[in-house]
């Protein structure tokens, strides 16, 4: 299974369902990958074409196949809205160690609701192995074998 680094550049959306009747929607992601959340910044204003052009970096360790997304409405008076999710699978990352700006549909209820935009990075962790070797006794006292 990899393990290592992984980086999300998330570019924006288009398309994006106006959740609010009044005002415009103001966007925000959570990705999560397996027990680890991260949030962007609201892209207050902007409406359903947000950008964000941010980082994000998650440790992967064994069992980990996807990267989710769900992106939500920031609301002040009221509890925020889902917009829609995307889920991407992230064994095609493992192998090629990046995949460009990609573009994947939001959906919510089985109804596309708009797309969103990133790129993908992997960075395997590098594996030290020391391997074991055999220590030498000098008259009762034993010498590390790891300088």
């Amino acid at each position: 299974m990899p393990q290592g680094r992984l980086e999300v550049f998330l570019i924006g959306a288009k398309g994006l369902d106006n959740a609010d009747f009044l005002d415009n929607v103001d966007p925000f992601v959570i990705l999560t990958c397996r027990s680890q959340e991260q949030r962007s910044s609201v892209a207050s204003g902007q409406g359903a074409m947000p950008e964000w052009n941010e980082t994000f970096v998650f440790t992967i360790s064994g069992g980990v196949t996807e990267l989710s997304l769900k992106v939500m409405d920031k609301d002040t008076f009221s509890a925020d809205d889902n917009l829609g999710e995307a889920t991407i699978d992230l064994k095609p990352l493992f192998e090629e160690g990046t995949l460009p700006a990609t573009t994947y549909n939001v959906v919510k209820d089985q109804e596309y609701r708009g797309q969103i935009k990133l790129s993908l990075a992997f960075t395997p962790e590098e594996r030290h192995d020391r391997g074991w070797q055999p220590e030498e006794s000098y008259g009762g006292w034993k010498q590390s074998s790891f300088d």
